[in-house]
Order: structure tokens, then C-alpha cells, then sequence
């Protein structure tokens, strides 16, 4: 069974969350990843008077779909979307709150491309110093100042999580401050059962959101050409500078298996991006951009999957089912 964007199930879909928005109009497709307003500190109040009614060009559907040929039994949720034809593919627990750790940074490069501009100089506070064992950074320092185009590529490509610091307290003045920002946009978008306390991911019992609501944050982070380039990048070099404007390198390459060359997809399928997580509390996640032979572009979540190995072994399975 797939649920598409029929008439009656976009009413009854508009009329649950009535105050809700989605992305703009219907994408074109596929994507090429090759194919870029402004005032920083955000004030967003989400009043009434600013959102719309919810838009039918998107993927709906029910937690899960049974009669599936597919199975992701090692993830605790799942989902394929295909965003060209606006139809869900595939579902497991798809409206299951969980952690999603550095999927995340979706989010926060989303409010940065829709709010900052890239080439503005970001400096780094104290505050970018993060003690958490395991949690990857780049070693950004207090004083340290770079562009956030470089601070999206760290945050993106090599899942920096002293980048999403700076890029919250560019942005919003604090990372507290940011996570209200966030919540506001996933409303406005519809991810209405997701809330975030930091731009990074990394573990607190009320930092949640689901396999669908992922798609919609990712669905509108996709419409930027800067967003695409990133996520399809495998490796990144650059400069910026220290506090005392000594040069100081940034050398990274993508956590993306797919991209390094170290899982091949399905044939037919060619996968121009994504962004992975992992924390012990998430597990191994991943979300991707796919274009399939059929000239359909599509977007896939795993949550919650046991490890590295079933991470790509539960995704490679949902690229099985692209026609």
C-alpha cells in the first residue's frame, strides 16, 4: 500500500494540523547537486497571523505500511519518501519520537541558509569548548573566526558539533535561544512532533523529533543549492583564523559511507548526500538524498539502527525499493 497526496487524505491531513506549514511548492527532480536575506539574531514569535494552511505537496501517511516486501528489523524507525511524485514509499514507526543525534544539523543548517549569509565572519565564544566524551569537533577555540560557509561544511560534511555553537549563537545569540528558533521552524514546517534543545544533537532527554518529521526539515533544507552542494561533498580544505589571526587549517572529508566509497547503493540508485548521527542514546542514524533511474529523486531516514554495519545495511535495503 502507498499513501499519496489524494484529495480526501490532504483534507483530513490539513484539517489535524490546521495551523501548520510544509515546504514551498512541489520540487523538480532530480536533483543536481551541483545546480545559493538576511538579519542574524532571530526573533520568531510563530503568531497565527504568520503561518499558512498546510501544504499538499508532501509525503503523508500513517505510522507504518504492513504489506511490505521490505524489512529494517535491526532500526526502530524508518521511511522512503519519494519527493518528486509526493508518495511514501515505505514506513516504520515513521511518527516515533526519538533521539536523532547529529541529523540534527538538518535543522540548523536549514535556519542558517534560510536567515545568515555565507559569507559573514563568525567568532567563536567560550562557549564552543565541548567536554562530552565521543562528541566530534573540529577544535574550534574561543576568539576563533571563520565564514559560515566554512562552518556549514564542518557542520555537514564532518558533523562538527563546536560548528553548530557557533553557528546557534551567530545566529540567535545563545544556543537556548536557537533551540526556541528551531522549534518554531519545525512547526512551520509541520514537524509537529519534534523538539530540540541544541543545534547539534548531541544527548538530552527532551531533544526528540521522528523518521517524518526528519523528512519534512530535510525536504525543505534540499531547496537550497547550498544545502545540496555540501551534503554531496567528500572532501573539504580551508583556512580561517585564530584569535590572533594566525592561520589555522581545516582538512575533512565526509562521514557519508556511501560518498567515501565504502557501501555501494542498489543499482539504478545514485545517492547525492545525506547526513549520518550516532550517540549511544540514538544509535546509528542516517537521512539521504537519492536519484533514482526512474528520474524520481528521493529522500530516506533510518533511526535507531543497532550499529554502523545495520545502519547501511537497513538503508541499502530501502534503496532496494526505488523503481
Amino acid at each position: 500500500m502507498k499513501c499519496t497526496n489524494n484529495t480526501l487524505y490532504a483534507i483530513v491531513f490539513a484539517l489535524t494540523v490546521l495551523s501548520l506549514t510544509a515546504c514551498s511548492s512541489k520540487l523538480q527532480m532530480p536533483f543536481d547537486a551541483d545546480s545559493a536575506d538576511s538579519s542574524v539574531n532571530i526573533t520568531l514569535t510563530g503568531s497565527d497571523s504568520d503561518i499558512k494552511p498546510f501544504a499538499a505537496d508532501i509525503c503523508v501517511t500513517d505510522n507504518d505500511f504492513e504489506e511490505m516486501s521490505l524489512a529494517i528489523d535491526e532500526a526502530e524507525a524508518g521511511g522512503l519518501f519519494d519527493a518528486t511524485s509526493a508518495e511514501t514509499v515505505y514506513a516504520k514507526n515513521v511518527h516515533k519520537k526519538l533521539n536523532p543525534a547529529s541529523l540534527t544539523k538538518v535543522m540548523t543548517a536549514y535556519i542558517a541558509l534560510e536567515y545568515g549569509h555565507l559569507e559573514d565572519t563568525l567568532t567563536a565564544s567560550s562557549n564552543v569548548l565541548i567536554t562530552e566524551s565521543g562528541a566530534q569537533l573540529l577544535g574550534i577555540k574561543e576568539g576563533d573566526k571563520m565564514t559560515l560557509e566554512q562552518a556549514l561544511n564542518a557542520l555537514l560534511l564532518y558533523s562538527a558539533n563546536d560548528a553548530g555553537v557557533l553557528i546557534a549563537e551567530y545566529l540567535s545569540g545563545s544556543v537556548e535561544s536557537f533551540a526556541s528558533v528551531m522549534n518554531d521552524e519545525a512547526v512551520k514546517l509541520g514537524a509537529t512532533n519534534t523538539h530540540f534543545t541544541n543545534p547539534h544533537g548531541l544527548t538530552d532527554e527532551e531533544h526528540y523529533t521522528t523518521a517524518y518529521d526528519l523528512y519534512l526539515i530535510f525536504n525543505a533544507a534540499m531547496q537550497h543549492e547550498e544545502f545540496r552542494r555540501i551534503i554531496n561533498t567528500t572532501e573539504y580544505k580551508s583556512t580561517y583564523k585564530d584569535r590572533e589571526g594566525n592561520p589555522k587549517n581545516i582538512e575533512i572529508s565526509t562521514t557519508n559511507a556511501y560518498l567515501k566509497g565504502d557501501v555501494t547503493a542498489p543499482d539504478g540508485v545514485s545517492v547525492v548526500g545525506g547526513k549520518t548521527g550516532t550517540t549511544k542514546a540514538a544509535k546509528s542514524c542516517l537521512i539521504l538524498l537519492s536519484n533514482g533511474a526512474n528520474g524520481h529523486t528521493y529522500i530516506s531516514v533510518i533511526l535507531g539502527s543497532t550499529d554502523r554495519d545495520s545502519l547501511y545495511k537497513n538503508m541499502t535495503t530501502l534503496l532496494t525499493d526505488i523503481h
